[in-house]
């Protein structure tokens, strides 16, 4: 499960065996969402408020760049 960053409670990471579209996973505890990085939108969530999910998309936002990087090297074939 590659981690990709880390800010504040949230950590971005992605599955070994993933499917696509290229998206992340958000952790926090027991609170989790998926982002689709390509557009950037919230797919799923578990237990954040409206106000965290405004600046996990943010923080997506503003690493995309480095996520999909990171997503096309592990998964390329």
């Amino acid at each position: 499960m590659p981690e990709l960053l880390r800010v504040g409670p949230y950590r971005f990471h992605f599955h070994s065996r993933e499917h696509w579209p290229p998206h992340v996973h958000v952790e926090a505890g027991a609170r989790k969402a998926v982002v689709w990085l390509s557009p950037t939108a919230v797919d799923r969530n578990r237990g954040y408020t409206g106000r965290q999910l405004k600046e996990i998309h943010n923080l997506v936002r503003m690493h995309r760049r480095h996520f999909l990087r990171r997503w096309y090297d592990f998964f390329r074939p």
